[in-house]
Order: structure tokens, then C-alpha cells, then sequence
């Protein structure tokens, strides 16, 4: 948790492999990541900005992500099915990216990372663009991942969706040189 610019997105993007660390390394069940690349298959990560793909419509952004993991055509469609039905954004499943609300969006990558049953789920800032019923459902659903295994960890600056998380991490800014530090509650 913390504010804007306190390094929530650099930390979730260093996680999940695609930034390297300025300084040590990610460590997967003590393997260095950068190490053994392979270990990214069981992460997902649901990007601030969606990473959604613009020419596709949102049950096939869904489904592109569980084919490119290995699932079989029959299965991605259902399987996306699901998590557009538990994300509340089923009766979009035919409509182009262009064609959703931010906050619609917002829901579709949620679905995304869901479907792919990750071991790890990295969610930046997953409820910025929703209203508090659906910010509910977004939390309701991570939450529930997280619930039968799955490590959560999401990056927010909403206290709301903090206090509804076994463990805050509170990062915020150093005035000078650039430097984040952190500290727990």
C-alpha cells in the first residue's frame, strides 16, 4: 500500500520478472527467478493499465492467455466463460475492448489473471476503475483465489481494499534521491 510514485508498480513488475531489481534478486521457492525464467508460468500479473489487446474482443482476451499457457480451445472458452460470469462481465464477452468502460476493462483483466489459476497473482491497483459493488466482487473473487492457495499480493492506495488483506506492506516515498523504503504496520 501507498501513494502514487511510492514504487507499488516497480515492486509488482520486479516480482513478476519483468524489471530486474536494482539491488538482489526475486527468489521463487529459493530459486533466483531470472535463474530459471520458467517459474514465471504459474504467476499472473493484472496490470494498472489492463494489458488488454485492443483487436480482440474481452472473452477472447481471456481466452488468448489460457491458450498461450497450454489449455486446449474448448477449454479456454470455458474456462474464460467462468471468469467473465464471476467477474460480472459476461454480457461483454462479444464486445471489443473499445467498446467497455474503464472499469469493464479493469473487471476483463481480473478475469484473465483468475482464469489462469496462477500459483502467484500479482494485482496492481485491480479496483482503481470500479464502484464500490464492484469493487467488492473484484476483492471477493482475488480474495477467494488467495483463499484456496494462491499467494495474492496486491499493490493499492485504497485503505478500504487494505483492510480487507491478512498483511499490509506500507511503501512510501523518500523525498530525495528517488528511493522508496518500507515498513510494516
Amino acid at each position: 500500500m501507498g501513494p502514487s510514485g511510492s514504487g507499488k508498480t516497480t515492486l509488482l513488475t520486479t516480482l513478476a520478472g519483468l524489471l530486474p531489481p536494482a539491488s538482489g534478486r526475486v527468489l521463487v521457492g529459493g530459486v533466483p527467478l531470472d535463474e530459471q525464467p520458467g517459474l514465471r508460468a504459474g504467476l499472473a500479473l493484472v496490470f494498472q493499465s489492463y494489458g488488454l489487446l485492443s483487436l480482440l474482443t474481452a472473452a477472447e482476451n481471456v481466452e488468448v492467455a489460457l491458450r498461450a499457457a497450454g489449455r486446449a480451445p474448448r477449454e479456454a472458452v470455458r474456462l474464460a466463460a467462468g471468469a467473465l460470469e464471476r467477474l460480472r462481465v459476461a454480457r461483454f464477452a462479444g464486445h471489443l475492448v473499445e467498446e467497455l468502460s474503464g472499469g469493464q476493462q479493469q473487471r476483463v483483466a481480473v478475469a484473465r489473471a483468475l482464469a489462469l489459476r496462477p500459483r502467484v497473482l500479482l494485482a496492481d491497483e485491480p479496483t482503481a476503475e470500479q464502484d464500490a459493488t464492484h469493487r467488492a466482487v473484484v476483492l471477493d473473487e482475488l480474495l477467494a483465489v488467495a483463499d484456496e492457495g494462491t499467494t495474492l499480493v496486491i499493490a493499492t492506495h485504497d485503505p478500504e481494499v487494505a483492510e480487507r488483506c491478512d498483511r499490509v506492506i506500507e511503501l512510501r516515498a523518500v523525498a530525495r534521491g528517488g528511493r522508496t523504503s518500507r515498513s510494516a504496520p
